[in-house]
């Protein structure tokens, strides 16, 4: 198979890569699956590297596995008339021209998923909505549980545990607790039982005020999000919204078994991060999904899906964290240097904070997901800026060195991990000078086991180095050729 020689990123002047979208992937009979996922508190650039995924290996669709609107995926076109947009609900690979499954494990938002439509639109995508289809049974996000939400972290005062604000978290637990009663993109299509629901979820969530107003503070913010429960048009306005949203292809759970059957590429874009898990996090920072590999895992064995998958992690050259929570690399200088586009103070999660490349976590972070076939790491070019580069090599915990955290044995273990991060929110990071980011990637590589197969200097697809993805690509093929 010549043609497989071809599927590499080429370095050109001015410090880009060209890649040759037509010959990266080649052998379109074939089927691919790249799980991606974030190795450490979010904002690892996952928008970033699935839009440079889609266009190198022409992927076809783009599988939304974990998470909901508070994703804030950034994707920057190339050229003179580039477009830039931050992904919340559709796939990062929009703009490359694939088409977005929102699976069951995803927690939809309906205004937010017209909002964002409107936005693809503004910027040149034809008819958004109709490049969206949703598994019957994702949950749905409304007004009431965003309200609660954001009520419940004010009553937490300065003890916040950083929510984004947007209801995601809530959503979750009302489907834990009532099933059969939490709104799901099947109902969208049916108007009576959308409101029927909507109104029991309404009554649900006022009656979780009781617990709540005597921690509230008398703020505009509490004001306004208890007036969502007394709001007369809101219902009207919701089910509007939810009916458009219903427009968008609903589809059940066989629909992405086609999918992945499909000749071509499919990207499985992450939300969130691994250290941010509902299981595996840092308790009680975390959230209510499950941001480790298991849902694309569990979505892989239902549709009967034995292909070719690759597995690759994602984390910048430094650590970041937006919001609350231990984040024992934490340098406010490198927070000062470094300003993000799109990740600025926001009202629910606080701050954005960054810190050097923690390698503790990230051998954690691995270690949760377990297999993984090699690593992403973004925003090279703004750590060779600086003008010095450190790495966090292990802890100091008094007089006790710590090099690595251990996951507990259970995979249901809030105690444990309660305990590691108190254990984290005191000790000291131990710090490595590094000469360059070479220096960086071959310290990454060779402590963690595994290639650094795309190297990203820059928000846009052709300032990503995949040239370590060729020989992967080759290897793959020829696997292929030889069994088939």
């Amino acid at each position: 198979m010549v043609g497989c020689n071809s599927c590499c990123g080429v370095r050109r002047r001015g410090g880009g890569f060209e890649t040759h979208p037509t010959t990266a992937w080649g052998h379109k009979h074939m089927t691919q699956i790249i799980l991606t996922v974030d190795l450490g508190f979010g904002d690892a650039g996952k928008g970033s590297v699935v839009d440079a995924l889609t266009r190198r290996y022409e992927a076809h669709t783009v599988v939304r596995f974990n998470g909901g609107a508070q994703a804030a995926h950034r994707v920057v076109e190339a050229g003179p008339a580039s477009r830039e947009h931050v992904f919340s609900q559709f796939g990062s690979g929009t703009l490359a021209g694939a088409t977005t499954h929102l699976s069951r494990f995803m927690l939809v938002d309906p205004p937010a998923l017209l909002a964002e439509a409107a936005h693809l639109q503004a910027i040149g995508v034809p008819a958004p909505l109709a490049q969206v289809n949703i598994d019957t049974d994702a949950v749905i996000v409304t007004p009431y549980q965003r309200a609660i939400n954001r009520l419940r972290e004010l009553a937490r005062g300065t003890g916040r545990h950083g929510s984004c604000g947007m209801g995601v978290g809530e959503a979750a637990q009302d489907a834990l607790a009532a099933n059969d009663q939490v709104l799901r993109a099947g109902d969208m299509l049916h108007p009576d039982r959308l409101r029927e629901r909507l109104r029991w979820l309404r009554d649900y969530n006022c009656a979780k005020l009781a617990a709540l107003r005597p921690l509230l503070p008398d703020s505009a913010q509490a004001r306004d999000e208890l007036a969502v429960f007394d709001d007369a048009e809101l219902e009207n306005w919701f089910c509007e919204c939810a009916e458009v949203a219903g427009t968008a292809q609903i589809v059940g759970g066989e629909h992405l078994g086609r999918l992945l059957n499909r000749p071509g590429c499919v990207v499985f874009e992450a939300a969130q991060g691994v250290l941010l898990d509902e299981w595996r996090g840092f308790h009680p920072y975390t959230t209510w999904s499950t941001t480790t590999l298991q849902n694309a895992e569990t979505l892989l064995r239902e549709a009967r899906y034995h292909g070719h998958v690759t597995r690759l992690g994602i984390t910048r050259a430094y650590t970041t964290r937006h919001g609350a929570g231990p984040l024992p690399s934490e340098d406010a200088t490198l927070t000062a240097a470094l300003p993000d586009a799109r990740n600025g103070t926001g009202a629910w999660q606080g701050g954005f904070r960054s810190g050097w490349l923690d390698l503790v976590l990230l051998r954690y972070a691995c270690a949760v997901v377990g297999q993984l076939d090699g690593l992403a790491l973004t925003c090279l070019d703004r750590a060779a800026a600086l003008p010095a580069l450190h790495i966090c090599t292990q802890y100091q915990d008094g007089t006790t060195a710590v090099p690595q955290l251990a996951p507990a044995q259970s995979p249901h273990d809030l105690t444990h991990q309660e305990q590691l991060t108190t254990r984290l929110l005191r000790v000291r990071p131990q710090l490595a000078p590094l000469a360059n980011t070479d220096h960086l990637i071959a310290h990454v590589e060779r402590t963690l086991g595994l290639p650094v197969l795309l190297q990203s200097y820059g928000p846009t697809a052709a300032k990503k180095d995949m040239g370590k993805l060729r020989g992967w690509n080759s290897d793959y093929c020829a696997t292929t050729t030889a069994a088939g």
